[in-house]
């Protein structure tokens, strides 16, 4: 039982060698691990039998190489690595994308844990707060972020009908050139080289319905500035860094300092005017829902524009003062 033991601990410790870097000599491991060459052989030939694609290559004194395989092996995380995992799992099973499917794997991880680890994971369970601007969102298909991630790898064409109708068929589908996947507050987005509009497009994951078979390979494009982030920021935030997407669009003052005003500012930029006073520019789908954002501030308020915003904080006074006054018992 004991050379059992010890046989599974040592190919637990090749195998975390082998995973450290890219290739290693017979001669290294067999020093790292304190035995002969000839016992590294066996051990290597024990993991392949148990599903690891260790590929032998031709050298000096020969080695090993941890390969890519058809199917997932077993795998061996560090204390780190185990934590991270479950921690990005967690957080991934918040989303209504690939949620189930996170929470399975980490049911599964979970399960194989050390009793010191899963009391860390458990110590650390994770809550992630939606935007409500994103509670309507829909649901994208795991299969279809996979579907765009291979075109993307083999820079191949994509046609696609796109829309809020996801059983509708376009006449003329969109063809593009995918470049990379992106998240922004929840949603999912595809950026790409629109071939008929020649320009770059932003689009919404949930909203794409593929098309087959892919098109014609592609050279990828140079992205505006090289800074995938940057340009995809640009996209949806000005020059200035506001909002672009949103219809009401205002500016204010407030007897805040900045620092008190930039943790509630949501997409807004906040500019420091002094120890208490900032100027906050802000977006919202309606004037009153602007101006009923900025209320929540709970100080003095000056607009500096548009008139709209102005218009809509004297609609919401005269609503409050109709709500103040008595109209009898109910």
């Amino acid at each position: 039982m004991a050379g059992v033991q010890k046989t599974s601990s040592r190919l637990l410790a090749l195998l975390s060698l082998l995973q450290t870097r890219r290739d290693w000599s017979g001669d290294d491991l067999a020093e790292r691990l304190d035995v002969t060459p000839r016992t590294v052989r066996r051990d290597i030939d024990r993991l392949r039998e148990l599903g690891y694609p260790i590929l032998t290559f031709k050298g000096p004194a020969g080695g090993y190489r941890l390969d890519a395989g058809s199917q997932l092996p077993p795998l061996l995380f560090d204390d780190g690595q185990a934590v991270a995992l479950a921690l990005a799992l967690q957080t991934a099973a918040t989303s209504t994308t690939i949620g189930e499917d996170a929470e399975r794997a980490l049911a599964t991880i979970r399960q194989v844990m050390p009793s010191r680890l899963r009391h860390r994971i458990d110590l650390l369970r994770v809550t992630a707060a939606r935007p409500p601007e994103n509670d309507g969102a829909a649901p994208v298909d795991s299969r279809t972020l996979v579907e765009l991630g291979d075109v993307i790898h083999a820079r191949a064409e994509l046609r696609f009908d796109y829309g809020p109708d996801r059983a509708a068929t376009a006449e003329h589908p969109r063809r593009t050139q995918p470049h990379h996947l992106i998240t922004w507050r929840g949603h999912w987005y595809l950026l790409a080289w629109d071939l008929d509009r020649e320009d770059w497009r932003v689009f919404r994951v949930d909203r794409i319905r593929p098309r087959t078979p892919t098109g014609p390979r592609f050279t990828p494009r140079d992205i505006p500035g090289g800074d995938v982030s940057a340009f995809i920021t640009s996209r949806f935030r000005g020059n200035d860094g506001t909002r672009t997407d949103w219809p009401c669009q205002g500016e204010v003052i407030l007897d805040l300092p900045a620092t008190a005003v930039v943790p509630f500012a949501q997409d807004g930029i906040v500019e420091p005017l002094g120890p208490g006073r900032c100027r906050l520019t802000l977006g919202s789908w309606s004037w009153t829902g602007l101006a009923a954002t900025l209320g929540r501030f709970d100080t003095d308020i000056e607009v500096i524009g548009p008139r709209e915003l102005s218009d809509a904080f004297a609609q919401l006074a005269t609503r409050y003062a109709n709500a103040t006054r008595n109209t009898g018992s109910p």
